[in-house]
């Protein structure tokens, strides 16, 4: 018997954790030999999430649950769930059903066949999202692909099964700051990519706004690229590069125009306001960096759990 643990982080999601269950037990039931391992991360829910996930566990011995203290974001989440996990194999969903559970059957036969340690789902539209939301991610991929070595496959989920060795993998990155997109790419192995139309919540509203989703590409470029940092580098050389420019002709032209006066106080102001930005983003990027060594030198837990079962 293979034991598959299935790892669902909850933040708020009080309607949504007992239909989820539901679907999910009853696809399971088309695959033989598997006995399920579900371990509910609540992420500091505000609502009756954990309430409802203790109802489950107290009807089904195979549910398990980790509480936050508070919350921690959904990265933790995966992060605790993945460490909590004893299958041979694990699966990563979303709550919301967003991620079909009729692919299971599936995943687990191709992984089971030995020739892929993963399984993973993309999207290929985002049907029901809006249209600027949507801009945004396809440019996100494409950026991101461009400037890193670790190339993400393009409208590609959380939800993925892998192999025992594959999550092993994933745990042994102990980095503060995660991007499991990044870290499922970053790890290697053999993966199958399942692809899919955009299926919409099930029940509640998601958490992730426009400028969550923002912050979380930032985070994942710079956890995965240094091009930000050669940008600053490359912009400071041709700023240094123009002065010089710049110099070497007031020279040469009082040189050759004595008499000549230099004019233009509100374009040298412009042009010194505008060093100065550069020199302020450049800064800001070289922050960026920094500030994410210094959480990690800090060694503070990605998380800290309040109740377990």
């Amino acid at each position: 018997m293979d034991k598959l643990s299935i790892i669902v982080p909850c933040y708020n999601e009080e309607e949504s954790i007992p239909l989820f269950y539901s679907a999910v037990s009853k696809v399971l039931t088309e695959i033989p030999n598997v006995v399920p391992e579900y371990w509910f991360i609540n992420d500091g829910s505000d609502d009756d999430s954990l309430k409802e996930i203790k109802n489950l566990s107290e009807s089904d011995k195979n549910v398990h649950y980790v509480s936050f203290s508070r919350n921690f974001g959904k990265e933790a989440a995966i992060y605790a769930g993945l460490q909590n996990s004893t299958g041979n194999y694990v699966v990563v969903m979303d709550v919301d059903l967003q991620d079909p559970p009729s692919f299971l059957p599936k995943m687990y036969k191709l992984i089971k066949s030995g020739k892929y340690d993963a399984v993973g789902c993309r999207r290929v539209d985002r049907t029901g999202e809006s249209k600027f939301k949507s801009f945004l991610s396809d440019k996100f991929y494409s950026v991101i692909n461009k400037i890193s070595k670790t190339q993400i496959v393009a409208g590609v989920r959380d939800y993925r099964m892998m192999t025992r060795q594959m999550v092993n993998a994933v745990l042994s990155m102990k980095e503060y700051s995660r991007f499991s997109k990044g870290i499922f790419s970053w790890v290697g192995f053999r993966t199958n990519y399942l692809e899919y139309h955009n299926v919409e919540r099930v029940a509640g509203k998601s958490d992730w706004t426009t400028r969550k989703l923002f912050k979380y590409a930032m985070s994942g470029i710079a956890d995965f690229s240094q091009a930000p940092l050669n940008i600053a580098v490359w912009v400071g050389f041709f700023s240094f590069a123009l002065s010089l420019i710049g110099i070497f002709f007031i020279i040469i032209r009082k040189i050759i125009v004595p008499t000549s006066s230099v004019f233009g106080w509100a374009s040298i102001v412009s042009v010194i306001l505008l060093i100065g930005g550069l020199q302020l983003l450049c800064m800001g990027i070289i922050g960026r960096y920094i500030g994410k060594i210094y959480l990690q030198v800090k060694e503070r837990p990605i998380y800290i759990i309040k109740e377990k079962k």
